[in-house]
């Protein structure tokens, strides 16, 4: 698998509906991050995250500042837009500004 492939195959499982009880949450989502980094300004003020889901070849984020998948493997680089459809921005607020 390329790592075009794996950045679409992450925005396609960030915007697929499921119709069903077994829908996950961002938090639900969330919890299976490997990292999360809050990206803030001077006034310390929330501006989004970059959540680390895959790493070691290739690290792969999503960047909700910018509503971007962003993939990394040696010095090639993909990035792509996704829907944020689970509300992931909003659950990485909360979290931010809860702590």
């Amino acid at each position: 698998m390329t790592l075009k492939d794996q950045v679409l195959y992450q925005v396609k499982e960030l915007e697929t509906e499921h119709h069903h009880e077994d829908q996950p949450t961002a938090y639900d989502w969330i919890n299976n991050a490997l990292d999360i980094q809050y990206i803030i300004n001077e006034k310390k003020e929330y501006l989004g995250a970059r959540i680390l889901v895959t790493f070691g070849g290739p690290n792969i984020w999503v960047n909700t500042q910018y509503d971007q998948v962003e993939g990394y493997w040696g010095t090639d680089q993909e990035t792509w837009t996704y829907k944020d459809i689970l509300g992931i921005d909003e659950a990485c607020r909360d979290l931010f500004e809860c702590c």
